[in-house]
């Protein structure tokens, strides 16, 4: 029986990379990128297509939502407002508005077509509680929202393997399976080298060194 195929959306970033790697050893591998104008587009693209090299997925969608950037509201999005390095209270200045709806919805009407059964996204509530479109109780919702709103017999759901697990836990599983993290970006910005001064940036370098282990990316500054 031939395995059936999984939606992964795919930013580049080492959450998604290991969705890609969990995905890949139960199902057929369908990858989505979707660019909306991140200060860290042109970068995350070009790492996208690195690990499209290394994973081979049987389908491969490359899509722009510009509206993100036209709405804004995110240090993402807008050219005049700077890349927290600090955290931050509340919702981060990061959080680009109901992004996830956006990209899930794009996701399912993929899946829908391509008759993929799962949509893999790497929401995580422990390192990112602050994002209220990375919370199970977002993706439980918007799991119903699918059910509904599809044709009776699509059958499609969304998988969050790493929405319960650490930054560390995450490398350390993503090594197991053996995921490509020197072809991933983290960062928030799109220089040559990750800035090393992110959030992001600083989470992950964090997490690798919490595990006695060096970031194979290349940084402008470590911590």
């Amino acid at each position: 029986m031939s395995k059936e195929l999984a939606v992964i959306l795919l930013s580049s970033g080492m959450d998604s990379a290991v969705c890609a790697s969990i995905a890949s050893k139960k199902y057929r591998l369908a990858f989505l990128h979707i660019q909306y104008g991140q200060k860290s587009q042109n970068k995350e693209l070009e790492r996208f297509k690195k690990l499209v090299e290394f994973y081979k997925p049987e389908k491969v969608l490359i899509t722009e939502v510009p509206l993100l950037k036209q709405i804004g509201g995110s240090a993402l999005t807008e050219k005049e407002r700077e890349i927290p390095e600090e955290d931050e209270e509340g919702i981060p200045s990061t959080y680009v508005p109901f992004r996830n709806a956006i990209f899930l919805s794009i996701a399912t009407s993929w899946a829908e077509v391509i008759r993929a059964r799962k949509v893999f996204i790497g929401v995580n509530e422990i390192d990112f509680a602050g994002y209220p479109d990375c919370r199970e109780e977002f993706i439980k919702a918007f799991n119903k929202v699918i059910e509904v709103g599809t044709k009776p017999e699509t059958k499609i759901e969304i998988e969050t393997p790493l929405l319960k697990l650490s930054k560390k836990e995450i490398i350390k599983l993503g090594l197991e399976l053996g995921t490509p993290f020197h072809l991933t970006w983290s960062c928030y910005r799109g220089e040559d080298k990750a800035c090393g001064r992110c959030i992001s940036c600083k989470l992950r370098l964090k997490a690798f060194k919490e595990l006695g282990m060096e970031d194979p990316i290349e940084y402008e500054k470590n911590i």
